[in-house]
Parts: C-alpha cells; structure tokens; sequence
C-alpha cells in the first residue's frame, strides 16, 4: 500500500533491465501477488509462447449476419438464432445507448 516507485529489475533469462513500473506494482499489490517480476516482458512473452507449444492464438469465429435495423450485412462472434435480431455495431450502439 501506499505509493509506489519504479524499479529497475534484471531479467533471470537474459540479465537485461527492465523497468517494474509503479503503476505495474500497484496492480501486482491489487492481485495479492507476492513476487516482484523476475523475467522482462519480452522473455515472459517467450516463455508463454514456449508453453503453449509456439502456437498463436486462435482467432475467434466470426458470423456473417444481416443487421435487424439497417439491413447492413455485418460480422457478429456468434452464431445467429433466428428468433432473435443481431445488429451491426452502429445500431447495436444506439440500442444500448
């Protein structure tokens, strides 16, 4: 608690410096986590990419659908019910404003 200062870290994989922002450790104090970083941010990169087997996320399946309002063909991230409308993102916005 209280504030918080940056640091310069040294990275347990390449022994290069890297900084633990303030803004970063309040956010590792918000998580309850008890462990400065020990890795930089682009060897933490790699090593998530090494566990996951180097395979890139999968991108998300897109739906083409026709907008309920305007009638615009648009791309939704589920699949369409047909008892239920799906707008594109302009009249979505307009509904929920």
């Amino acid at each position: 608690m209280g504030a918080f200062v940056d640091k310069v870290l040294v990275c347990r994989d390449c022994g290069g410096e890297f900084v633990f922002s303030a803004g970063e450790q309040a956010f590792y104090e918000e998580k309850g986590f008890q462990n400065e970083p020990v890795r930089c941010p682009e060897c933490r990169r790699n090593r998530k990419q090494q566990r996951n087997g180097g395979a890139r996320p999968r991108q998300r399946e897109m739906f083409t659908a026709v907008c309920a309002d305007c009638g615009m063909e648009t791309q939704v991230p589920f699949r369409p019910q047909l008892d239920r409308p799906v707008y594109c993102r302009d009249c979505y916005a307009r509904h929920r404003g």
